[in-house]
């Protein structure tokens, strides 16, 4: 029973003892301030891998390879890694990272699951027009063109409406009506509530939307046309 984590072209065998992720971890991700000394923790617990998240503020989107299954786990959250491949993908500061996570005894594969594509995408029981999935491309663009590395920054809403060449007051239109359409389908993270502003939801977005494979590289085309 061996778990794999990789990050940066480094790839540890996690043992039997906790292995944490973090500033200052036994898997030194960045020196961002913003980042937590100790974030992530990976812990064998029987016949499971658990991933918990042990810092105060930082949230992190936990998938299958497929893209077929998504946790949001928040900060004191735990959830076992029962697939054969799980990627990690968090945001601190201006910068958005991705750990992938190898399981050579996987307990779970996630189910074949049909999407229907004609001019506009079915997200569960919610469809986003081509301009909303268009928004959607443009932040998620250098995670998307990230070639394999594993940070990059996502775009401010400025550089995201001069990118699709629209005003501000568009982007942020299709921005609410977007993030409204997916919290009514159970996506976490993306309304905020009377003492609470959705800061991150850009952020937030862009994990959802890669790590669910609602956006893919294929989907850049998108943007070229737009030029």
């Amino acid at each position: 029973m061996t778990l794999l984590v990789e990050f940066c072209g480094e790839r540890v065998d996690v043992g039997d003892q906790p292995f944490v992720i973090g500033r200052e971890a036994d898997m030194h991700i960045d020196d961002n301030p913003f980042l937590h000394r100790q974030f992530l923790v990976i812990a064998r617990v029987g016949d499971l891998w658990s991933l918990s998240n042990v810092g105060n503020q930082l949230t992190a989107t936990v998938s299958d390879a497929d893209g077929r299954m998504e946790a949001f786990l928040a900060p004191g959250a735990s959830l076992p890694l029962v697939f054969h491949r799980s990627t990690i993908r968090f945001t601190a500061g201006p910068t958005a990272y991705e750990i992938n996570v190898v399981n050579d005894a996987p307990l779970f594969v996630s189910p074949t699951v049909v999407a229907e594509v004609d001019g506009e995408t079915t997200v569960g029981a919610t469809t986003l027009t081509p301009d909303q999935r268009l928004l959607i491309i443009a932040l998620a663009e250098p995670m998307l063109r990230g070639d394999g590395r594993a940070t990059v920054s996502i775009p401010s809403l400025t550089e995201a409406a001069s990118r699709l060449g629209w005003t501000s007051t568009k982007l942020n239109r299709k921005l609410d009506n977007v993030c409204q359409k997916l919290a009514k389908v159970g996506v976490r993270g993306l309304h905020g509530g009377p003492d609470r502003l959705a800061s991150n939801r850009r952020t937030r977005l862009v994990e959802y939307a890669v790590a669910t494979r609602l956006v893919t590289r294929d989907d850049l085309v998108m943007l070229d046309v737009q030029q």
